[in-house]
């Protein structure tokens, strides 16, 4: 899906538009409903509030203030009702600890987490990193997946001299209740294992709630490259993480994740919109981001790419909780974009469950072979 991201490259050496879009912060309420749904208990008791409310004096005295017709004031109740209900689900039990529920709360707290995340980084701190991954961490190595234990010394700054770091353009999206995603673009002047980094990357984190607490369940980053002078990695080829997994959950994440990836072959902007999520984030392989859903299907049914075939292999499916689950995987292609051959990738997508279907929810594609911890800049 990433390499169809490379067009913008081209536009720009065309003169075309250069920059990043913006997200679109507008979203359906009847999907805020889908995502952030509270129980019938909940609504029930809602709709006892309002009847209390538009009773009682001090609410009968409101609405005729109002100088509402007589067929408006009739439906107050239920217009509150869906007003509040509304506003019920777009705070979300779990946004934040003091239940404060906004957008900005959200990219605050989860921003001021991933800040002291890079600073123990940078100061080597591994204790600090202990407790800040989530039981079932996942993210990649030189050869494949690393877990919570094998992340620790990694993403400890381990080999690592860091002069200065920059986390900017940081953007928060809930995924659900008890699950987001945080990316940003990540500038960075350091060392190592003797190797120079590279300076600019676009990172996302994915963050859980365990208890009371954010904890980061899986991260990646991408180098912000030319798409025309991205050099395929030397290790593109190792693999060590085995076959794909038998698991009901796994295959379960398989069957969404390769009919829309074949949705994309196709340019089937149609088919691929029955498997998007109302919210998601992706990060392509050159380190672009794609903010929203209208932009993704905008760039993935485009021209550009003539994909003959792909092959996953590898995967495996880490589930959060009952209704989120990540999903990483090997891919390779028999294809050209622009062209220029499609390397093979290390895919991972976030799943959410709305209802009885797994909804495609954003991820990050990286060219395989990428340590983005020991790359060294081209």
């Amino acid at each position: 899906l990433s390499v169809a991201r490379a067009g913008d490259a081209v536009k720009r050496e065309n003169g075309g538009k250069t920059g990043k879009n913006r997200a679109d912060r507008t979203a359906p309420l009847t999907a805020t409903l889908s995502i952030y749904g509270e129980s019938v208990s909940r609504m029930t008791a809602l709709v006892s509030i309002v009847k209390m409310l538009t009773h009682s004096a001090l609410g009968l005295s409101t609405v005729r203030g109002l100088g509402m017709h007589s067929d408006s004031r009739r439906h107050l109740p239920a217009m509150l009702v869906f007003a509040t209900y509304a506003g019920f689900g777009a705070c979300g039990d779990a946004w934040a600890a003091d239940r404060t529920g906004t957008s900005h709360n959200l990219t605050d707290q989860l921003g001021a987490l991933e800040e002291r995340s890079y600073a123990a980084w940078k100061s080597g701190d591994t204790t600090f990193w202990k407790s800040f991954l989530a039981d079932q961490f996942v993210a990649w190595g030189s050869a494949g997946r690393l877990d919570e234990r094998s992340a620790v010394p990694v993403l400890g700054g381990g080999g690592c001299q860091i002069d200065s770091y920059r986390l900017t353009d940081i953007q928060a999206t809930a995924l659900t209740a008890r699950a987001a995603v945080l990316t940003h673009r990540t500038d960075v002047n350091g060392v190592c294992h003797g190797k120079t980094l590279v300076p600019a990357y676009y990172t996302a984190t994915v963050f859980v709630r365990e208890g009371k607490h954010w904890k980061a369940a899986f991260r990646a980053q991408s180098a912000i490259v030319d798409p025309m002078k991205a050099v395929r990695p030397a290790a593109s080829a190792l693999w060590t993480d085995g076959p794909t997994l038998t698991d009901a959950d796994t295959q379960t994440l398989l069957r969404r994740e390769q009919p829309m990836v074949t949705a994309w072959k196709d340019h089937d902007a149609g088919r691929m919109d029955k498997f998007f999520g109302p919210e998601m984030q992706f990060i392509d392989i050159f380190g672009d981001r794609i903010a929203t859903r209208a932009q993704a299907l905008k760039a993935w049914s485009g021209e550009g790419c003539d994909v003959k075939s792909f092959e996953f292999s590898g995967a495996k499916a880490t589930m959060f909780a009952p209704n989120f689950g990540v999903l990483t995987y090997r891919a390779s292609y028999d294809a050209k974009c622009f062209g220029q051959d499609v390397w093979p990738i290390w895919g991972t997508s976030f799943y959410v469950k709305h209802g009885d279907a797994w909804m495609w929810s954003g991820g990050i594609n990286v060219l395989a072979g990428v340590d983005w911890a020991t790359t060294p800049a081209g």
